[in-house]
């Protein structure tokens, strides 16, 4: 224990220990076969533990464990007396008292669970890729309201770090209700006033089509009025995300470095949704971050497969973002380039806005059309615009009116009308 307390950086000095089961216990000179070992050892066991609280008088006592005194009863009749007079004793005392159980008992063996106060399990889950998870739950605590659930925990060098799990209606704080700008007119356009705080945006498209782009554009505009954002990055290595920016005038560094904008490189094999949901929360209440990007839904939905209810559990985490008035940004990749593209999880019904991105060809090229498909905010518009993407940053055109069918991915073009944007632009004086 001595050893285990001091890879933790912890200190044993203030805390008496007493090991019941001496070592020379176990050698064969203590061995006898003239009576069973409950009528003797289980009782000199519990009056060694009386006589030590009596002579130390604590205010908390642990016992390591149960299991011990369970196989020393030998009778569960037995064990539940023993258990239950030195619950008695205990009670007199006024101490505190943790009774560990390393669950060797029968899984139904529950007799201990009404004569506590209360219960607390452990569990430890191996997942078949990345590392393991562990979770606890609060079964029972009397006179106590206590979070009901799994909650995720770590054990880190230090302590161990409890991710209680996430109830939106807990975390309600006023804010306003004012639209914000995107930064680009014509999407807030498209858009009806912009992005609302309280709500979110749900980018979607096949990849390479923008969305993360689009986001980081957002939330540039943000960082302009002086707010902060967050910016959770699951795909993307954190330096491809920064060249990229700064190649589209869409530099991040400078926010970076004043502490106005926080990425954090998330490995999700690596990370449960009880730490992640801690992490924004993190964001939001210590960063007072008005802008949160996950970039992308994908891989926090995929890398996570063998824990249950993950998109309950998002729908907790967009929940608690609205409460907050925070603008929520997602990015959610589709399979496919063209025709009918389709995504792993349909969370749509989750956001308060989406915005549709595809790729489209036209006299040889590949362009790229943006629409919002729906908005609970505003009256947005219904038409479909082209935007192309360069050194400039974001370039979104007129109504498309030229061509038909492009969401369906197989869109008719129409001659008699010519709308699109010029493709290629000279950068020294604008010309085409």
């Amino acid at each position: 224990m001595t050893a285990a307390a001091q890879s933790y950086n912890w200190t044993l000095d203030d805390i008496a220990l007493f090991e019941m089961v001496p070592e020379d216990e176990f050698s064969s000179e203590h061995e006898q076969s003239l009576l069973h070992p409950s009528e003797i050892e289980l009782g000199e066991t519990v009056r060694g533990i009386i006589e030590l609280v009596e002579k130390t008088n604590p205010d908390r006592v642990v016992l390591d464990s149960l299991s011990e005194l369970r196989l020393l009863a030998q009778n569960p009749l037995r064990y539940r007396r023993q258990i239950l007079a030195l619950k008695h004793f205990f009670a007199r005392r006024k101490c505190t008292v943790l009774m560990l159980d390393d669950r060797t008992a029968e899984p139904g063996d529950l007799q201990l669970h009404s004569i506590v106060h209360g219960v607390i399990s452990l569990e430890h889950l191996a997942n078949d890729f990345g590392s393991e998870r562990c979770r606890l739950r609060v079964i029972k605590m009397r006179g106590l309201k206590y979070l009901g659930g799994y909650h995720d925990f770590t054990i880190e060098r230090g302590g161990i770090c409890v991710y209680p799990r996430l109830i939106a209606a807990q975390h309600h704080r006023d804010h306003s209700t004012a639209p914000v700008s995107t930064g680009l007119k014509e999407l807030n356009a498209l858009l009806g006033e912009g992005l609302f705080p309280g709500t979110n945006a749900l980018l979607s498209g096949p990849a390479g089509v923008g969305k993360t782009t689009t986001a980081v554009r957002c939330m540039i505009a943000a960082l302009k009025r002086e707010q902060n954002a967050a910016y959770f990055l699951f795909d993307e290595r954190l330096s491809t995300l920064l060249i990229r920016s700064k190649a589209l005038g869409m530099d991040l560094q400078p926010y970076i470095d004043d502490g106005s904008l926080q990425i954090r490189q998330i490995d999700p094999a690596e990370l449960s949704p009880g730490q992640f949901a801690h992490a924004v929360r993190g964001a939001v209440e210590d960063d007072d971050a008005n802008v949160v990007v996950i970039d992308s839904l994908n891989a926090y939905l995929h890398a996570m497969p063998s824990d249950n209810y993950l998109v309950l559990q998002m729908h907790e985490l967009l929940s608690y973002l609205a409460q907050q008035g925070v603008v929520s940004i997602m990015v959610l990749g589709q399979h496919g380039i063209t025709g009918d593209l389709r995504s792993d999880v349909d969370i749509s019904y989750l956001a308060d806005t989406v915005l549709m991105m595809r790729f489209f060809e036209a006299k040889g090229e590949i362009r790229k059309s943006i629409s919002v498909i729906k908005t609970r905010t505003a009256d947005h518009e219904r038409s479909i615009r082209e935007f192309k993407i360069d050194h400039n940053g974001i370039t979104i055109g007129e109504p498309i009116r030229s061509f038909s069918a492009i969401l369906s991915g197989a869109p008719v073009y129409n001659a008699s009308k010519e709308d699109l944007m010029p493709l290629r632009t000279d950068a020294r004086d604008g010309s085409n």
